[in-house]
């Protein structure tokens, strides 16, 4: 069948609605024609009444039909594109190759004439010899032989006042994807730079007046048009996006793009709200207390359709769009409204996970309670999914906290703390997600978590208004579902950051009180139980820090010692139960007023431990799980021998008093250990306090003139035997043990 012929058919099957198979095939012939026409007004028809057709807009496609519109110019402009190159290589080629020479004629050598005469150069006298060569052949043309230029201005014309602005971006989006070479950096660009702008331009101008209708061009007047679908636009910005050059970047209405392109992100066409989740429910399968969720079920076909949605697949490109958006939007109330919209979807997200039985799975029994059936099919495509959610969301927010930080509207002392409290609301609300396998460990979630803590944190009433926004519902108990432990997780690792705003008695219920449950937990501990006792530590401690709570500390430092105690060496390591005590020690010190109002304090704690000494374990404990590949694991420790080394820390902190007295104590203390070599550990420790530095100038003194007159040397390098005299005696004084000369 002819071109011809067959333009004609395809142009009479668009006024009807086809069968998925008819439609098919109308789809590949209309690409098969737009690279076969060499006539520019034919191209220019098909164009036309391609984004007219009832066949391919009304049969209720939605989405599909705009991304298959897209693919269909992708392809046809790759295949111009393509045929250009390779006529113009042959060309090339042809230009190159060189004619065959032809025989000199055999004359006598008189003959030939001097050199450079015309008969030196073999030709008859009179005649004209070519100076160019023989014509270039011209290599033919396959397809329509259109140029790239000639194609492409035909196919913009076919974009006419018959058709919407916003499926005109679709055409413009084909062309520029197929008009771009991804695999030849050094010739991108199909097109003439003239013709590039000319493109770039087009969608553009689409894409502003597709976004606000009721504006016109200059010079154009049009019937005016219904609101333009969020998701065609959407889609074409996803994939045109990279290709626009900078200056066609700026020329785009951001302050339109923002709303259309996150609605498009987690609306109907993309995320649909997190609705996907709700359906899983109806297809698990309980058997005793296993749980089965088949591959072939609805909810996990739903799964892997959602994921091949085009706005879904390209969710980091679409979060790109909408980052730039806002970054250059010119209304802060469109910013604003951005961030509301992305705190209701993740709010909603985190409600539809929570209805899921699959929610009251911890992380740790997944393998008890899921079969392999399911961990190893639908399981992995539920939390890939979710995974790429979190990341285009917190790509959104980082955008939205770095505007926060160069935008007089939004970093004022009225507006900071709300967009603060707001992105770490949203974070919150992805916890859940981010929490798992370490997927919060990204330089952009870094960036929006902590600078939003930081921003919280200079206001006092916000922080305060924060936390009892997100606080446990009942604070002092442990929570039986996981996900609200998660919860407790996240609220725990931001109140860490807090208290130096709060006042005691907000820091005590809002902090304290929270933490106090995960910290008294005695049972053996999973792994997201130990993350949150760790940080239930870190929380208490970062209240105990602060001056001004000085009246909570003294109530809450000796129970917190007692926790400390009893959470060693089960559920903390050697390394956390020093610096946890080391820093408690350093707390009811000087300069802290606490050491002036209740001085016997610290004393007290230690006394705690100088009887642990004596009655603790002397095995060596196991390494720490982070240290068992490590390429130089630390020397072995016990429980004694760690709190040796706890007392020994202590030491820089000591009042000036009772200084001298333990230092005394803590030599003691190192010669109790019986492992030789945790007691010479201990012993070099004991000395790099001494000369470390760690000490002020007052203590220093002090622990030179221990060390060097008044025995110290003697009774930590040997003990009790060789060390300070058991009976009073003078400084300096001459010993019966005549061993001593030695030293």
């Amino acid at each position: 069948m002819s071109v011809e012929r067959l333009l004609t058919n395809v142009l009479r099957l668009y006024q009807d609605v086809h069968d998925d198979d008819r439609t098919e095939q109308l789809y590949s012939t209309t690409t098969t024609l737009l690279t076969h026409l060499s006539n520019p007004l034919n191209i220019t028809v098909l164009t036309s009444q391609l984004l007219n057709a009832p066949a391919i807009w009304e049969r209720g496609d939605g989405m599909r039909a705009c991304y298959r519109v897209i693919s269909i110019f992708n392809s046809a402009a790759t295949h111009v594109r393509n045929k250009e190159l390779e006529a113009a290589k042959l060309q090339e080629q042809a230009k190159h190759k060189q004619p065959p020479q032809p025989l000199p004629l055999q004359t006598h050598p008189a003959l030939h004439g001097p050199p450079g005469s015309r008969a030196s150069q073999g030709l008859p006298p009179g005649s004209r010899g070519s100076q160019a060569g023989p014509p270039v052949p011209q290599a033919p043309r396959t397809g329509g032989g259109l140029s790239c230029d000639d194609w492409v201005s035909a196919v913009l014309k076919g974009a006419d006042d018959k058709s919407s602005r916003w499926q005109h971006l679709l055409v413009f989006c084909g062309v520029l994807l197929g008009m771009t070479s991804q695999k030849d950096p050094r010739n991108r660009h199909g097109l003439s730079y003239s013709m590039r702008n000319t493109v770039e331009q087009a969608f553009v101008t689409a894409v502003n007046l597709a976004l606000r209708p009721n504006e016109q061009p200059h010079g154009q007047h049009r019937e005016p048009e219904p609101p333009a679908p969020p998701g065609p636009i959407a889609l074409a910005l996803t994939y045109a996006f990279p290709l626009l050059s900078k200056s066609s970047r700026l020329a785009l209405d951001c302050d339109a793009i923002v709303p259309v392109a996150l609605n498009g992100m987690t609306g109907a066409d993309g995320l649909q709200d997190g609705l996907f989740l709700c359906t899983i429910d109806g297809d698990l399968k309980q058997s005793g207390n296993h749980f089965t969720w088949q591959e072939n079920s609805p909810s996990a076909l739903l799964l892997r359709q959602l994921e091949q949605k085009p706005l879904v697949n390209g969710l980091g490109p679409l979060s790109k769009v909408v980052g730039f958006a806002i970054e250059h939007a010119r209304d802060t109330n469109v910013v604003l409204q951005a961030q509301n919209d992305l705190l209701t979807f993740t709010q909603k997200l985190l409600h539809e996970w929570e209805a899921s039985k699959l929610s009251e799975i911890e992380i740790s029994e997944e393998e008890v309670y899921l079969t392999q059936e399911t961990l190893q099919g639908p399981w992995v495509a539920l939390w890939t999914l979710l995974r790429k959610v979190m990341y285009g969301s917190v790509a959104v927010l980082q955008t939205i906290v770095a505007r926060s930080l160069l935008d007089p509207r939004m970093r004022n002392d009225a507006m900071a703390p709300v967009v603060a409290s707001k992105t770490l609301k949203a974070l919150r609300y992805l916890y859940f997600i981010s929490s798992r396998n370490g997927s919060d460990a990204f330089q952009v979630y870094t960036f929006t978590y902590l600078t939003s803590v930081d921003n919280l944190a200079r206001y006092s009433d916000a922080c305060a208004s924060f936390l009892r926004d997100a606080k446990p519902l009942n604070p002092g108990t442990i929570p039986p579902h996981p996900l609200h432990r998660t919860l407790d997780l996240f609220y725990l690792n931001v109140a860490e950051h807090l208290p130096l705003k709060l006042t005691p008695e907000d820091c005590d219920s809002l902090i304290v009180q929270p933490a106090m449950a995960y910290l008294t937990h005695s049972t053996p501990l999973s792994p997201r139980m130990l993350e949150l006792f760790e940080a239930a530590h870190s929380a208490v401690l970062s209240v105990l820090s602060c001056p001004h709570n000085a009246p909570v500390t003294v109530k809450l430092a000796p129970f917190y010692a007692e926790a400390l105690f009893s959470a060693f060496p089960t559920h903390i390591s050697p390394r956390q139960f020093r610096l946890a005590f080391k820093t408690l020690m350093q707390i009811l010190s000087p300069p802290y007023p606490i050491s002036s109002t209740h001085p016997q304090l610290a004393e007290t704690l230690l006394e705690m431990v100088r009887f642990r000494i004596g009655v603790a374990s002397k095995v060596p404990l196991p390494p720490p799980e982070t240290q068992v590949q490590s390429a130089t694991p630390e020397l072995p420790v016990s429980e004694q021998s760690t709190l040796v080394m706890t007392l020994i820390d202590s030491l820089p902190f000591l009042h000036l008093r009772i200084f001298e007295d333990w230092l005394t104590q803590a030599a003691h203390a190192v010669n109790q250990i019986e492992d030789v070599a945790m007691r010479e550990a201990a012993k070099r420790r004991f000395w790099e306090i001494l000369v470390s530095g760690e000490m002020d100038v007052e203590r220093s003194a002090i622990g030179v003139a221990w060390w060097g007159t008044k025995g110290g040397r003697q009774a930590v390098l040997y003990g009790s035997q060789g060390g300070l005299p058991d009976v009073p005696m003078m400084s300096g004084a001459i010993q019966n043990n005549m061993d001593r000369a030695k030293l």
